[in-house]
């Protein structure tokens, strides 16, 4: 494609920001693009004028958008300096408005042809590698991308701010390696949790405990947490998966003692939704301090709770459409 250079006007000039010279050149290049989607092929060349950018084939669309300082690709507003050198409006602010290709001041230069480029490109999900097949407009992606099902997974792991992310299989070794968290088969639980000082619970024992049922992994949560002046004890059962596959699975958890009991019954939440969240939503089984100490007797200066439960799968019934439990055998 044959295109004559395209300028990049500040809007310190007193144009309008949907200003830009040779339109018709940018609606070719437009039209091109919308066809071939990411394939088009343009590079970013320094020309004698200071607001001017070069476009010939050569690079790939992707890394004329790409932010030479954080990598990450530009959206509006996209600035350059007086070279024709190009970052996003977020880096522009660490920079202290030099750029860092050339050094010179950055000014209130947008680039607009650049912007109008972006327009009308269609990308794939950067997920495509792990199976996205969708196709975006530029602007579109960023959106999709936060909530894309293809999206790793962040570890669950609670006791720490773990910055691992991957896929299921990935984080289930991740969590036995480098966590050592405790891995269970079957879809029954009966756990016992000790705790020599109960009164403490401002730095909380995290405990973490993954199952194996049904072809799919759970995680059990165990904790201690303020619930506002009230130390409390909380379990809940969270779903290795998207939350459309939680809602196929239910579970119940139990503790008892001294001839009484509590019972929860919910939906598993997903790993999508981070422990904290699901802990502040009280989507669980709590248990207040006093009552747990009633649960593990004695003279009640030793927690020792005993939770147990199952988790069972949710399948339709074919003559009613009913849910009917499927329990592990």
């Amino acid at each position: 494609m044959d295109l004559d250079n395209i300028e990049c006007v500040s809007s310190s000039d007193g144009m309008e920001e949907d200003e830009i010279h040779h339109p018709s050149l940018l609606s070719q290049f437009a039209a091109s693009s919308k066809s071939s989607h990411h394939n088009a092929q343009i590079n970013v060349i320094n020309s004698n004028s200071p607001n001017r950018i070069g476009l010939h084939p050569s690079t790939s669309v992707h890394e004329l958008l790409e932010c030479p300082v954080c990598t990450n690709s530009m959206y509006p507003p996209i600035h350059q300096c007086h070279n024709g050198h190009t970052l996003c409006s977020t880096c522009k602010i660490r920079v202290h408005n030099r750029c860092p290709t050339c050094r010179q001041e950055l000014g209130d230069i947008r680039c607009l042809a650049l912007e109008k480029v972006a327009e009308s490109l269609e990308l794939p999900c950067k997920y495509f590698s792990l199976g996205c097949p969708e196709i975006f407009p530029y602007y579109s992606k960023l959106k999709h991308e936060a909530m894309c099902n293809y999206r790793p997974y962040n570890c669950p792991y609670a006791g720490s701010e773990c910055a691992v992310v991957g896929d299921i299989p990935f984080l289930v070794s991740h969590l036995r390696d480098d966590h050592k968290v405790d891995m269970h088969s079957g879809c029954t639980f009966n756990h016992r949790y000790v705790k020599s000082n109960p009164r403490e619970v401002e730095n909380a024992t995290w405990m973490l405990t993954v199952f194996h049922c049904f072809g799919q992994y759970f995680c059990l949560h165990f904790e201690a947490f303020q619930l506002g002046m009230a130390p409390v004890y909380m379990a809940f059962l969270r779903f290795m998966g998207d939350e459309a596959d939680a809602r196929n699975y239910s579970y119940s958890l139990e503790v008892g003692g001294n001839g009484r009991k509590l019972i929860w019954e919910g939906t598993p939440r997903s790993v999508r939704d981070s422990h904290r969240k699901v802990r502040d939503s009280h989507d669980g089984l709590i248990i207040q301090r006093n009552m747990a100490l009633f649960f593990s007797g004695g003279d009640r200066k030793e927690l020792k709770l005993r939770v147990t439960g199952r988790i069972w799968k949710e399948q339709q019934n074919p003559d009613g459409g009913a849910c009917i439990p499927n329990l592990c055998s």
